[in-house]
């Protein structure tokens, strides 16, 4: 993984954007990561957008935070409640 204080950075953004297919490049400032530039050749925009949206992770803690609390139903049972196939493994 390539680590970059952000005062000595000296290569374009384009330069060090070509390394994140074999690491991600950390982008430091007083040696503290402050950003990261990493591939998204396993992703789409919409699942990156989410992922790195606060209200979004929000909802999700606190989806989780209730189903431990209350309980759901298995998806198994949704699905039959659906109407939907089963889902092979």
């Amino acid at each position: 993984m390539k680590r970059i204080e952000i005062d000595e950075a000296s290569e374009s953004l384009g330069d060090y954007a070509r390394h994140v297919k074999k690491d991600p490049v950390i982008i430091t400032k007083r040696g503290k990561p402050v950003a990261a530039l990493i591939s998204i050749d396993t992703t789409d925009a919409e699942s990156l957008d989410l992922s790195t949206n606060p209200q979004f992770l929000d909802l999700i803690s606190h989806s989780r935070k209730r189903l431990k609390r209350e309980g759901g139903i298995p998806a198994e049972e949704m699905r039959l409640r659906l109407g939907l196939k089963k889902r092979r493994l």
